[in-house]
C-alpha cells in the first residue's frame, strides 16, 4: 500500500516547522509536552499513533522521546494525550514523555513528532520499532512536525 501525505497534519502552538523547541520542553529544563494539534484525519482511520524521535541522537537507531497509541482519529487537541490514551515505551524505557536532552556540545538535534493514521487498532504498547516493524503496512497517511533542540 502506497503511502500518501494528503490532508494528514500534525502542528504545534509551541513551535514552528523547524523552530526552536523551549527549554520547558527539554527533558531536564521542565519535561513538559508541547502543544500538538492532530487534523485532516483521513477516512478509514480506525486508530492514531504519535511518536516522537530524535534521529541525531547518538545511538544506533536514534532515541524515541515518545510515544502513544489508541488515540481515536476525531482527537483534535493531543494535550491530555500524555494523559488519556496508551503511553509506550520511551528510549529510556519508561512510559512517559522525555523531553529533548541532547549531549551538551553535541549541536542541534531535530525532534520528529509523527502522527500515524491507521486502518487498524494497535494492540498493546509496542516500542517505535515494533510499531514499525508491525503495523507499517497499515498505515494510511503519516506525517510530521519537526522542532529543533541544543543543549549548550
Amino acid at each position: 500500500m502506497p503511502l500518501n501525505i494528503k490532508d494528514l497534519k500534525i502542528t504545534s502552538a509551541d513551535f514552528q516547522p523547524l523552530g526552536k523547541l523551549r527549554d520547558e520542553h527539554a527533558g531536564d529544563k521542565g519535561n513538559v509536552l508541547p502543544r500538538l494539534t492532530v487534523s485532516g484525519v483521513p477516512a478509514g482511520a480506525k486508530e492514531l499513533a504519535v511518536i516522537c524521535h530524535d534521529p541525531d541522537a547518538p545511538l544506533a537507531n536514534g532515541f524515541t522521546h515518545w510515544v502513544v497509541y489508541g488515540i481515536d482519529p476525531s482527537t483534535t487537541d493531543l494535550s491530555d494525550a500524555q494523559r488519556k490514551f496508551r503511553v509506550g515505551p520511551n528510549g529510556a524505557g519508561d512510559k512517559q514523555y522525555y523531553g529533548p536532552q541532547p549531549p551538551a556540545g553535541h549541536g542541534e538535534h531535530h525532534y520528529y513528532f509523527w502522527v500515524y493514521a491507521l486502518d487498524t487498532k494497535v494492540e498493546g504498547t509496542p516500542t517505535r520499532e515494533e510499531f514499525l516493524q508491525k503495523y507499517a503496512g497499515n498505515i494510511i497517511e503519516q506525517n510530521r512536525i519537526v522542532g529543533i533542540y541544543e543543549n549548550k
